[in-house]
This record gives C-alpha cells, sequence and structure tokens, in this order.
C-alpha cells in the first residue's frame, strides 16, 4: 500500500466501506468474520491472519469463534443467517457463477436481507481481489500472532483510512502511534 498510494487511497476506502461503515444489521466482527473466511479459502496467509484477528477483535466470542469458523462453518457457534452468508461467500469464492439461487433463498430462509446478501458477495468479491493482489505481490505474512493482534487495534479504533504517508501526522495520530 506504500509502494503506490494512488491506489491504496481507494482500496483502504473499500476495504472501510465494506466492513466498519455504520451497516443496519451486520456487525464490523462478522464482516470481518467473511472476509477472514475467504482469504482462508484462498490460502492466503497475510489477508487470512489479518482479518481474523480483526474479526476477533470485534466479536463477543473472539478467537474461538474465527477458528470454529476456519474449521468447519457448518458446526461453528454462529448464527443460522451468518452461517447461509458464509455458505454464499464461500460460494463467490468459488466462482460468482456458484451463486445459486437456492443459496439466495436459503440465506433468505435464515433471516438474510437483501442488503446483507449483496454485502456479502461484495465483501466474498472484494477479498478475491485483495488476496490475489497480497498473494501476486508476494506480501509478507509474519508469523506472529502479536503482529496482527497490534494491527487489529489499530484497525478497531482508527479503520482502514490511511493518511498520505508523505504527509505530517495530526496531534492525534502522533499520539495514536505512541500509544
Amino acid at each position: 500500500m506504500l509502494f503506490r498510494p494512488e491506489t491504496a487511497r481507494p482500496l483502504n476506502e473499500l476495504a472501510e466501506t465494506l466492513l466498519r461503515a455504520p451497516h443496519p444489521t451486520l456487525t464490523p466482527g462478522e464482516r470481518e468474520l467473511i472476509a477472514a473466511y475467504v482469504s482462508g479459502l484462498n490460502e492466503c496467509g497475510f489477508c487470512c491472519a489479518s482479518h481474523s484477528a480483526f474479526a476477533a477483535a470485534q466479536l463477543p466470542s473472539g478467537v474461538r469463534l474465527v477458528e470454529q469458523v476456519h474449521a468447519d462453518p457448518a458446526s461453528a457457534e454462529v448464527s443460522d443467517k451468518l452461517r447461509a452468508l458464509l455458505g454464499v461467500a464461500a460460494a463467490v469464492q468459488r466462482s460468482g457463477r456458484d451463486v445459486t439461487v437456492e443459496l439466495v433463498d436459503a440465506a433468505r430462509g435464515a433471516g438474510a436481507t437483501d442488503l446483507e446478501i449483496h454485502d456479502t458477495v461484495l465483501i466474498a468479491a472484494a477479498f478475491c481481489m485483495f488476496n490475489r493482489y497480497v498473494d501476486g505481490l508476494g506480501t509478507l505474512a509474519p508469523d506472529d500472532p502479536a503482529v496482527y493482534e497490534r494491527s487489529a487495534q489499530h484497525i478497531v479504533r482508527h479503520g482502514y483510512r490511511r493518511a498520505d504517508p508523505t504527509a505530517v501526522p495530526s496531534a492525534s495520530e502522533a499520539a495514536a502511534r505512541a500509544s
């Protein structure tokens, strides 16, 4: 992202909008969980670890729930609605054409709204692109979970919007970095 700030800005705005912007029903933790799940299916180590940590930091059941979803979403302790949305996300990860009427009807039957289905498809599609971008550039994926936990604290506090890396940080940004 630092290499091309002009492309980083819209990508970070997209992530901010999809994962953190106000949403009538899906929490930021649930949206991060969808992103982490798709990233895991795509075997993108960096994005899977990052968004798993971001989800865990924002979900009441934390890392335990994230691990359950990665292991087996069918038996994870999530609502039927979220389980159905994860099924839609998995279909998008394979191919957009795999999102069938039956999957959409099942999600609606589990209580998902058209907005939730739309946003799940968009999160999954965007993360297929993000995963390929990250892996295509050979992004370093640290092995230390603490790295991702620190990033999660930053994302939860400040979101995905990044200031111009050449700009002088404001006093509040400098204080946040120091903490």
